[in-house]
């Protein structure tokens, strides 16, 4: 990929598996790490947004659960008492490099409604305008349907599209798009670069992780979305944050799915 010296507007998507440890309580140092790196950019000249999930399982865990909650009220709960915890230690840890954040809670519906979605952009261009950090999640707490079959892969390259981002990096827990299963077949390879999505690679796209809800699949309908519209995109392993750096830089990292006509 070449390197991203013009790509000013970039929208961050973090799944629950990179913020949480195993234990399902949050990942402190890495969630440092990344709010480094992103004020950084900040600092750099660059537009950062961030989607961030994993507020069911921080909620769940601040709860006293010992695993997600398997009821809708239950999940609706966890929601709304986890995304209070993301934010706090979001303001608290970027507020260490004197970065403002800002959040935002939305449906799908509100994308298929002209009037709001309009008012939705007047809100983000004003954020970062005002060089303030958009956070976003779902609305889980109120939106049942997404909050059992909806997932921020999708929401993030709709926003990507919706603020006419210039890229798309997806933090998952695995290096990118392998062409197997690497859980169960140690011989499967990264693929370093997607120019086109095939039904064949739909086929091996895998399914969902233990903490979130969205899987492969979900990714590659968000590729689908983002590069639709003129966005590259890069999936990557979100344990190191460090390499977003690497990727601005042109370096091959995870796996890049790029646009017609590059």
């Amino acid at each position: 990929m070449a390197k991203v010296e013009g790509k000013r507007r970039i929208v961050v998507k973090v799944g629950t598996s990179t913020l949480t440890h195993n234990t399902g309580k949050t990942n402190i140092a890495r969630m440092a790490k990344l709010v480094s790196v992103l004020s950084d950019l900040k600092n750099a000249g660059h537009e950062i947004v961030l989607v961030s999930s994993g507020a069911i399982a921080v909620g769940a865990v601040k709860l006293g659960f010992k695993s997600k909650p398997d009821t809708t009220k239950g999940l609706q709960a966890s929601a709304a008492v986890g995304q209070c915890e993301l934010m706090f230690l979001y303001d608290k840890l970027f507020s260490e490099y004197s970065v403002v954040v800002s959040q935002l809670l939305f449906s799908a519906d509100t994308l298929e409604n002209p009037q709001e979605t309009a008012h939705l952009i007047d809100t983000f261009n004003q954020l970062l305008e005002y060089d303030s950090l958009p956070i976003i999640n779902e609305n889980d707490s109120v939106y049942v349907e997404e909050l059992l079959n909806g997932d921020n892969d999708c929401l993030s390259a709709k926003v990507a599209t919706l603020i006419d981002a210039d890229l798309l990096i997806l933090l998952t827990d695995i290096d990118g798009l392998y062409d197997d299963n690497p859980n169960v077949n140690s011989n499967a390879s990264l693929i370093t670069r997607v120019d086109e999505i095939t039904e064949e690679l739909k086929a091996v796209a895998g399914g969902a992780g233990a903490k979130g809800t969205g899987g492969f699949a979900t990714k590659l309908k968000a590729v689908e979305i983002a590069t639709g519209k003129g966005i590259p995109v890069v999936i990557m392993n979100g344990a190191k944050p460090t390499d977003i750096y690497k990727v601005l830089d042109g370096k091959s990292i995870g796996t890049y799915f790029s646009v017609k006509g590059e």
